[in-house]
């Protein structure tokens, strides 16, 4: 009788656990991804970085829950629309030059199937974007839904065309007189006295066109799609593409009046006007620079960084409720958030105001990721680009990184298993006139038009106010960096020629 227990217990044990082996695993999840995008906001712009000046009670949250990358860089434009570029990169994965191929590809409806949105979707993703898009192939080839795609910037084409039949009726002008031309909202203020623009007053369309302010509309865009999601297994991607606080930097007047004038500084590297702005093109042609007058004025400059404050916070005020509802959705646990800008702006800084330029405060936007295994409150010193966010996501998803994406992730450097740079360096180019080399605590400008460098010992002076070129203790630096920079040109398929600027040095 013993044997007959003991031999059914047996059987029956070993009944249980093939039982148990052909029970199905239960699969790991894939994270759910959000990607919350801005425009033209510097790294500077965050109270929780520094920035005693702004207002920014969801942006300090992500950083307290998150990972900053303090040096994040967007790395150059082919042309003034330095947010198209961007996000071509972005969504390629291409460096610059070879995005710009990829972008007029996308144009004619050519490798669509090669962007972020539809490698996320290939891994069984519910793929989402909503907001500025501005990229070359339409968002819906890209994205399985999408909803309220905004162009570049508010009325974009309607200012174009009125400034080029006023262009067209003058024949010819002069590229100082151009603000002068400009529709309502530029070449302002010219005094205390201009209230030809209010950043709070519907008529002016802008943001407000449509009835709702665009920042608002994206994040009941967001909220829609977040309570749809959470009763759906499948995980999700979101692209979140604000337009602000790009230009016309609008926003309820509320707001406006948290930054009275007399609050807001004026930047240390203020100047009237920069040196060589004709001959790295940056104009009274080029439409950010156009903003506001010629000669720059510290009133113009405070009334530009009280809108672009103003912006800020009410967009801040939309992020904190599309964190509410994605804490509300019980998919948290399970979620990756990152916070970056297409790049950065100058708003008065070395005399400019737009992002044409490869100064920091123009190439560096804020970069945070947060989720689950993410340190929190944490900062990460090492070199990255803002585009390594798509190869980033995709390490997060499980999705292998085809062969043509070039930029790198950095979520071994977010934990800290890594502690350097992925890069040796960092390269920048605006069109066919500047050039920069970020390397080892120093940036070396390069304005080939224009024969001249300059030279900044970054680590030491960040706002970029000394310029060392010229001192002789520092030739033997510019010249190594210099050829590090040609060297970078190869790697980047970047034509335009460096070798002679050897002989100015």
């Amino acid at each position: 009788m013993k044997k007959i227990i003991l031999g059914g217990l047996i059987a029956a044990s070993i009944f249980s656990c093939q039982g148990q082996k052909k029970a199905p695993q239960k699969k790991a999840e894939k994270p759910n991804i959000v990607f919350l995008f801005t425009d033209d906001q510097t790294y500077t712009s965050i109270h929780a970085l520094g920035n005693e000046e702004i207002i920014t009670p969801n942006f300090d949250r992500l950083v307290n829950q998150g990972t900053t990358f303090t040096n994040a860089y967007n790395m150059g434009s082919w042309s003034g629309a330095v947010c198209l570029a961007s996000r071509a990169m972005m969504n390629s994965g291409l460096y610059v030059w070879r995005a710009e191929q990829r972008s007029k590809e996308w144009h004619k409806g050519q490798n669509v199937d090669k962007s972020w949105g539809t490698l996320m979707a290939s891994q069984g993703y519910d793929t989402y974007m909503t907001g500025k898009w501005h990229v070359g192939a339409s968002a819906n080839k890209m994205f399985q839904h999408t909803s309220n795609v905004r162009p570049g910037m508010p009325e974009d084409e309607f200012k174009r065309q009125k400034i080029r039949k006023k262009i067209d009726s003058l024949k010819r002008i002069n590229s100082d007189d151009y603000p002068s031309i400009m529709p309502v909202g530029y070449n302002r203020p010219l005094g205390p006295d201009d209230h030809s623009w209010s950043p709070s007053d519907p008529k002016h369309g802008g943001f407000w066109k449509g009835g709702k302010h665009w920042s608002e509309v994206l994040k009941d865009d967001a909220l829609t799609f977040i309570n749809q999601a959470k009763s759906k297994e499948a995980p999700f991607f979101m692209y979140l593409a604000f337009n602000a606080p790009h230009d016309p930097r609008q926003a309820p007047q509320e707001f406006v009046d948290m930054y009275p004038l007399e609050n807001i500084s004026v930047p240390e590297s203020f100047l009237p006007e920069y040196p060589y702005r004709h001959q790295v093109d940056l104009g009274s042609e080029v439409r950010d620079e156009a903003l506001a007058p010629f000669p720059r004025t510290e009133y113009a400059v405070k009334v530009h960084k009280q809108e672009y404050y103003a912006s800020i916070t009410h967009l801040d005020a939309q992020i904190g409720l599309i964190l509410d509802a994605l804490e509300a959705s019980g998919k948290m646990d399970n979620t990756y958030i990152f916070l970056s800008s297409d790049h950065g702006l100058a708003m008065g800084r070395h005399g400019l105001l737009g992002k044409q330029n490869l100064y920091d405060h123009s190439i560096r936007p804020p970069m945070i990721l947060l989720g689950p295994d993410i340190p929190k409150n944490n900062k990460v010193t090492a070199d990255v680009y803002l585009q390594d966010v798509m190869a980033t996501s995709l390490e997060l998803a499980g999705v292998s990184k085809p062969d043509y994406v070039e930029f790198n992730s950095f979520y071994d450097l977010a934990k800290g298993d890594q502690k350097e740079s992925h890069y040796d360096a960092i390269y920048g180019g605006y069109k066919k006139v500047q050039r920069m080399i970020r390397k080892d605590g120093y940036k070396l400008l390069v304005y080939p038009k224009a024969k001249k460098v300059r030279l900044y010992h970054v680590a030491k002076d960040p706002n970029e106010l000394n310029d060392l070129a010229d001192k002789p203790e520092y030739a033997a630096k510019v010249k190594s960096l210099l050829t590090d920079l040609i060297d970078l040109q190869e790697t980047m398929d970047d034509d335009v020629t460096l070798n002679s600027m050897n002989n100015l040095l």
